[in-house]
């Protein structure tokens, strides 16, 4: 049985987003929130809030034990883009790409 939670629209680039889901991924869940607590990136509190919306839906809803609970799959696919334009010399505009994310983290129970 798996339990997911996906987070849509997310401003920030799924680059940035996947280097953070790298150190996760495969981790007990308690592992993971710890190795999120310590890592520098702005990416680690939204996929914190995430997994623990993942480890929620997993209890109420499919009743598993959140102590057995590993992170299955974790990635971030491309939203939408922002485009935004800055004025530079002489008249020029260059286009600023705003990128967005969809989140997805599945959690399952060890067996």
């Amino acid at each position: 049985m798996e339990a997911r939670a996906i987070a849509r629209y997310v401003r920030i680039s799924p680059r940035k987003v996947n280097i953070v889901l790298r150190l996760i991924r495969g981790k007990d869940v308690k592992e993971a929130l710890a190795i999120l607590k310590f890592t520098p990136k702005s990416a680690s509190e939204i996929v914190t809030k995430i997994i623990k919306s993942a480890v929620a839906n997993a209890e109420n809803n499919h009743e598993m034990n959140a102590d057995n609970l590993y992170i299955a799959e974790s990635y971030a696919n491309q939203g939408p883009t922002l485009k935004r334009f800055q004025p530079h010399a002489q008249g020029r505009a260059f286009r600023i790409k705003k990128r967005t994310s969809h989140i997805t983290v599945v959690v399952k129970e060890k067996a």
